[in-house]
């Protein structure tokens, strides 16, 4: 063999060489970006129940679109729509918003964009709270948000800054920068 078809060997080789290792430094880095950023599962049209620690129904659950994250022990939704039973054990609240989150580890739900708390008895004295954000804890029906919040009923309109809400107490308080109007029929 002369010294051209030795070089051209040794080049092929190497660029064979490089070709593997750039292949494998690729599969690798490509297992843990989908071990790190893919769901464990996916559901569309999520309809779920979860029961508190008496077996009585805690709260209903459906929406768009679900991912759950086993790892984080974190479902996030599209479109969720909550019904919450507090102690009476009648669902009292319908929540619902564009974006949610659940932390299974607390038991708090985040939601996100237009959230909309509806009452679902037409007797309650307040009809609908608007937000853009919401925390409810599933384990004392506590409601918070730091954001403007818009209260409305059959009588009144109130707006202010801020909500804390016990759900089983049935008690809703605005925290500050609170204007209302009343109007009598």
């Amino acid at each position: 063999m002369n010294r051209v078809t030795l070089a051209i060997i040794a080049f092929f080789g190497a660029a064979l060489i490089l070709y593997w290792q750039v292949q494998v430094k690729r599969s690798s880095h490509d297992a843990s970006l989908d071990s790190i950023d893919r769901p464990d599962y996916v559901v569309n049209n999520l309809k779920s129940v979860q029961y508190n620690e008496k077996g009585n129904v805690n709260s209903r659950v459906s929406a768009s679109h679900m991912e759950f994250y086993a790892d984080k022990n974190i479902t996030y939704f599209s479109k969720p729509i909550y019904l919450v039973y507090p102690d009476k054990g009648d669902a009292q609240w319908r929540l619902r918003s564009t974006k949610g989150t659940l932390d299974k580890n607390s038991g708090r739900v985040t939601l996100e964009n237009d959230v909309i708390i509806d009452a679902i008895s037409p007797n309650e004295p307040i009809q609908t709270i608007e937000t853009t954000y919401l925390e409810l804890d599933l384990n004392t029906m506590i409601m918070t948000s730091d954001r403007n919040i818009r209260i409305t009923s059959r009588d009144f309109f109130i707006t202010g800054q801020g909500l804390q809400a016990d759900l089983n107490a049935q008690n809703v308080r605005l925290l500050s920068q609170v204007e209302g109007t009343y109007e009598t029929k």
